[in-house]
């Protein structure tokens, strides 16, 4: 299959450190070049893949100083993918509805997965007057906002198996990943630790717009000798950070669309402690993988029985559920899905189309 894999263009595929969607679609892009398929990935320069690399901009443009607005390169991005778009049999875009306007007469070979939460306001008349584009969701919660739009299924994340080795958790310490943000509540986090009397390995990125929290609300906290504030960290070093963890602390505060720290934790054997907001209990199998908690006195609780959890099963669990040849899979599914749906629309449009020509004659 001829298949066009569109990535936002704030990351590299792979990212170099911090980074969700960029990051799934690269392990989805070397899968299915590894299976066998035709791809091309629209991603920026210094992507690395084994796939055909078309690159509207140099470098990945969150670490690029000189990129003050990122819109130009999308822009170009579908542009010149929009002139070769007869070369691909279906095209999957990861862009949230930037593409919508340009490739809405195209919805017939087009994927949109939606990879960012779903609840804001301004979001469903967009998806009413696309209401034509294919789309497909991460979790079956990131969903519930929206479960009218034109949904094709449902595909949870995968990595690739040979990524992460199991660890054995020998660090002592409590892990904590992602964004340093409010709805990600790293001070939660803390207090959690603190609780427990467990030091705290805080690996993380600040955004700009989350620069004034970090420094009001979370910096005052890192003075505690516990607390370890050690910053972005690439997917090279992951393993040992998640590994060597008792187990994976995860209190959001918000409607999170998956969390592929989670997985990334399974797939290093470590046990999960999570507050149970959006997809967290269609990943965790509490009591096997980890812990479905509700408040910070929960977590606390929760520990030693996380830390007692197998962390051979735990890692099998990954395997049977979230690695990237299911995830793949489940893809090429949602492909063959949509390319059925555009074949069918288009027999019932030509005979609409001749039923009126011989209704006029």
């Amino acid at each position: 299959m001829r298949i066009a894999q569109v990535a936002p263009l704030y990351e590299s595929c792979p990212p170099q450190l911090y980074g969700g969607t960029e990051r799934v679609v690269s392990y989805l892009t070397e899968e299915l070049v590894r299976q066998g398929h035709e791809v091309t990935l629209f991603a920026s320069g210094d992507s690395q893949t084994r796939a055909r690399l078309q690159a509207p901009c140099a470098r990945a443009l969150r670490l690029d100083p000189d990129c003050k607005d990122p819109l130009p390169y999308h822009f170009i991005a579908l542009h010149r993918l929009a002139r070769s778009a007869d070369a691909f049999d279906i095209i999957h875009f990861h862009t949230d509805y930037l593409h919508f306007a340009l490739f809405a007469q195209h919805w017939s070979k087009t994927l949109t997965t939606l990879h960012g939460r779903l609840d804001l306001p301004d979001l469903p008349p967009i998806f009413r007057e696309f209401a034509m584009m294919p789309l497909a969701s991460i979790s079956n919660a990131q969903r519930a906002p929206v479960p009218w739009a034109n949904w094709y299924g449902t595909v949870h994340h995968g990595l690739p198996s040979s990524l992460y080795a199991g660890g054995s958790g020998d660090g002592g310490y409590l892990a904590f990943i992602g964004r340093i943000c409010p709805e990600k509540r790293p001070d939660w986090a803390i207090e959690i630790a603190r609780r427990a009397g467990l030091p705290l390995a805080i690996a993380a990125k600040v955004d700009k717009v989350d620069r004034t929290y970090y420094k009001t609300k979370i910096k005052p906290l890192l003075k505690d000798p516990l607390i370890e504030f050690i910053g972005e960290i690439s997917d090279s070093e992951k393993g040992a950070f998640l590994g060597d963890a008792v187990a994976l602390v995860f209190p959001i505060d918000w409607p999170e669309p998956f969390g592929l720290a989670l997985i990334e934790a399974m797939a290093n054997g470590t046990p999960i402690i999570a507050f149970g907001h959006g997809s967290v209990t269609e990943i965790i199998d509490h009591g096997v993988t980890g812990y479905i908690v509700s408040d910070v006195d929960e977590a606390v609780a929760a520990i030693p029985l996380a830390k007692a959890l197998d962390r051979v099963a735990i890692r099998r669990r990954f395997e049977e559920r979230f690695s990237v040849e299911r995830m793949a899979h489940d893809y090429l599914a949602l492909y063959d899905t949509v390319l059925r749906r555009g074949t069918v629309d288009a027999v019932l449009n030509s005979a609409a189309v001749a039923q009126a020509a011989a209704n006029a004659a």
